[in-house]
């Protein structure tokens, strides 16, 4: 699951679980899965048809989720992905996690990035109350939806458990699969234009100019959108035998896959929050990471902070990874103490707490 997905599942599980006098209708677009239904006080219910774009998205919420909340009358209509019913007039409470179509249109396709400008501000405006992910996001969503600062509460996010160290029998397995053996940069995440993949491997092209070694560079994720680009740019580079297109890897592999690494490499120039940088960390692995958005309030000064647009803070920042087993241990030391502060837990408890007033004071 991606991060939405995973916001979802603990702040939903954990709000039916610690409010067993709620009942809580679950509207799904697909068969639920019965790990999703989190307890007696749930009703699930599977509506038609599958959310997968704007257009279809626009009649999910206005057609089929209109038809549920006229029929249950709830007393608040909750949305983890912000997306409202703009025909409903009851209480409603959405979750935007970033605005970055509002920045960076192009990075989207035409369908979504119309849809998003147009419906997201509406959105806002129609809520009873909203909550996203830090501060940056929410100080972005007053400024650009003119939405009252005290209409917002923030909830940050949190880091999965299933993160973990891994000694060096278990590293070595993992580079003989993914790297031929060998120490690797890595990245985590889908191929989307502003996940800044591209400036990454010009920064990792350049690096390998100014240290030969046999450090690879793995790309893993789902290649989502203008990832023709990459690939031309993959193409030209000296050192493209050293960069890894893993395409999406499995779940029970991405723990490994980060352990193993020299360094995560997360330079966004756009990030609402940003988990792989907290992953990492409690992977024990260092991390150079974007100092633009949300990101510095994520990794605070646990890693290395590069401007995304500049290849050489990118190489400079390899370099020292690579050359420097003090600043490794000193950046580790700091993940570790990071990760603390970020958890499920406390993401859960913060947006039902703010769900809690707002329903107070309806």
């Amino acid at each position: 699951m991606d991060g939405i997905a995973w916001f979802t599942y603990h702040t939903i599980g954990y709000m039916v679980r610690n409010n067993p006098d709620i009942h809580f209708y679950l509207l799904f677009d697909t068969d639920p899965d019965p790990e999703f239904i989190f307890g007696p006080n749930v009703t699930p219910i599977k509506l038609f048809p599958p959310a997968k774009h704007a257009v279809l998205n626009l009649m999910w919420f206005e057609v089929s989720v209109r038809m549920v909340l006229v029929r249950v009358k709830p007393d608040l209509f909750l949305s983890t992905d912000g997306l409202l019913c703009l025909g409903w007039n009851g209480p409603q409470f959405g979750v935007i996690h970033d605005i970055n179509y509002v920045h960076f249109p192009k990075d989207l396709k035409f369908s979504n990035r119309t849809f998003f400008n147009n419906f997201y501000p509406r959105y806002a405006r129609k809520a009873t109350h909203l909550a996203t992910v830090s501060e940056y996001s929410k100080a972005d969503i007053v400024k650009e939806f003119h939405i009252p600062p005290g209409k917002i509460d923030i909830v940050y996010s949190g880091l999965n458990s299933g993160f973990v160290p891994f000694d060096e029998e278990q590293k070595k397995a993992v580079r003989q699969k993914y790297s031929q053996g060998k120490p690797y940069f890595v990245f985590v995440g889908t191929l989307h234009p502003r996940k800044n993949v591209y400036k990454l491997m010009q920064g990792f092209e350049e690096f390998k100019k100014a240290v030969p070694s046999d450090v690879k560079l793995i790309l893993a994720g789902w290649e989502m959108y203008r990832t023709n680009e990459l690939h031309e740019l993959h193409a030209t580079m000296s050192s493209k035998d050293d960069v890894i297109f893993t395409g999406r890897v499995p779940g029970k592999d991405i723990n490994g896959l980060i352990a193993a690494a020299e360094c995560l490499t997360f330079v966004p120039y756009f990030e609402g929050f940003g988990l792989p940088p907290l992953e990492a960390m409690s992977c024990h692995v260092p991390v150079i990471a974007s100092n633009v958005t949300s990101i510095p309030e994520v990794v605070g000064d646990a890693a290395i902070s590069v401007d995304p647009h500049n290849i050489d803070q990118i190489k400079d920042a390899m370099i020292a990874i690579h050359s420097s087993p003090s600043l490794r241990n000193e950046l580790i030391t700091k993940g570790i103490e990071r990760i603390k502060t970020f958890t499920w837990e406390r993401t859960a408890r913060l947006l039902n707490e703010s769900v809690q007033c707002t329903l107070a004071k309806l």
